[in-house]
């Protein structure tokens, strides 16, 4: 599990696509690192197979290749990275998984002299405004939502921190619903009757 707190921004150092998936590798000063621990790499969680030195390895699947943004990267971009969350540190943002529900495009981006404002066009079903979500593994608050997509404000923090600092229009970003969203509606739309619905989550405080 993540935060979708980026801790930094790597230069991708080689990536080799094939047949069966790929092998992504990344320079990273992370202390206390170890073959077999999770990170994610712009929000997608992945297993580090290989150390060496500052330089990491993770393998990646085809099925992810195909479900992530991670399939269009090549050699010199730059990715975000986090390590998985411990259990002891605050939750700055917002419990991420790491399992990417879909790929998206940049639909608009507005400075507006402080933040930018970037409109993304993707499935708004799961997104609610003021919710949280998270984009190439950020966490951020969704700050207007339409019938086919929504918007975030970007702040110079994150802009500064994150790989989305150089976005333009027409960009792919990973998306990641709320984990939340994701189990209410699937709680709630089943084929069968449910006894969880939404007046019973309004009744008990959600």
């Amino acid at each position: 599990m993540f935060t979708g707190l980026v801790e930094k921004i790597s230069k991708v150092e080689n990536i080799i696509i094939n047949s069966s998936g790929a092998k992504i590798s990344f320079m990273a000063d992370f202390d206390n690192v170890k073959l077999g621990d999770s990170i994610a790499v712009n929000g997608v969680c992945l297993t580090i197979v290989e150390i060496k030195n500052n330089l990491f390895s993770a393998d990646v699947m085809k099925e992810t290749l195909k479900l992530t943004n991670l399939s269009l990267l090549k050699k010199g971009d730059f990715v975000n990275l986090e390590r998985a969350m411990k259990l002891s540190d605050r939750l700055d943002g917002h419990i991420v998984s790491g399992h990417i529900d879909t790929i998206a495009k940049i639909h608009s981006i507005q400075n507006d002299g402080f933040s930018k404002k970037v409109v993304i066009k993707c499935d708004s079903e799961l997104i609610i405004k003021k919710g949280s979500i998270a984009i190439n593994g950020i966490s951020l608050t969704v700050s207007d939502v339409f019938e086919d997509g929504f918007e975030v404000s970007l702040i110079p923090a994150t802009i500064e921190k994150t790989n989305l600092s150089n976005i333009k229009i027409g960009d792919i970003v990973n998306i990641e619903y709320d984990l939340f969203a994701k189990y209410i509606y699937k709680f709630t739309h089943k084929e069968k009757k449910s006894k969880i619905t939404l007046e019973f989550l309004k009744e008990n405080g959600f």
